[in-house]
């Protein structure tokens, strides 16, 4: 929430984000791999399959699941499944958007099918909260579409989504957040039709 130019956090929220914070210190000290660090061209890290990682704590093999189900949503019904799993109060926020507040308002935006818009991810790593109702995941997405004459078109990124352990026992996505891949080298600065 914005007030007096700057932002305050309230509640849960304020959990979450110093907890986030927190294991992403505890990342960078335990292991050199971190998200949004770039790897060097020809060494890319061979992370583990958080999915078949017989490591995983309950924890976060539950979100592993969560995100499955959620994933598994999104490719039958596109837009109307992503909205689905949000908490009344979620929010989105896409990589050089305005933020969606509320479920309502997310359903509204997410208006695409399965047809015209293919939303994948995979998810790299979890964490979940010692109270055990409040964790998240990341990884990476893509989604592939087709521009006016037909062509194909693919998106990717990386993405961080915030889950929530509702008060009837069920699980929300409580904050969904996506940024694009950078261009590739060389992209960045090359003129139209050059």
């Amino acid at each position: 929430m914005l007030t007096g130019g700057g932002w305050r956090v309230k509640g849960r929220w304020k959990q979450v984000l110093l907890a986030g914070a927190l294991s992403s210190t505890a990342l960078i000290g335990a292991n050199h791999l971190v998200w949004g660090q770039l790897s060097l061209p020809g060494s890319e890290p061979q992370l583990p399959n958080p999915l078949t990682d017989t490591t995983a704590t309950p924890g976060e093999t539950l979100l592993y699941n969560l995100d499955a189900e959620f994933a598994k949503a999104v490719a039958a019904k596109g837009g109307a499944g992503f909205a689905s799993w949000f908490a009344g109060d979620g929010v989105v926020l896409g990589n050089g958007k305005p933020p969606v507040v509320g479920k309502v308002a997310i359903t509204k935006s997410a208006n695409w099918t399965p047809s015209s818009y293919q939303l994948t991810w995979s998810p790299t790593g979890a964490w979940m909260a010692a109270s055990g109702d409040t964790g998240y995941t990341w990884g990476h997405y893509e989604g592939q579409s087709k521009d006016a004459n037909g062509n194909p078109v693919t998106v990717s990124g990386r993405y961080i989504t915030v889950w929530g352990k509702q008060p009837d026992g069920s699980w929300k996505v409580e904050l969904e957040a996506s940024a694009d891949e950078p261009p590739e080298a060389g992209d960045c600065c090359r003129l139209p039709g050059k």
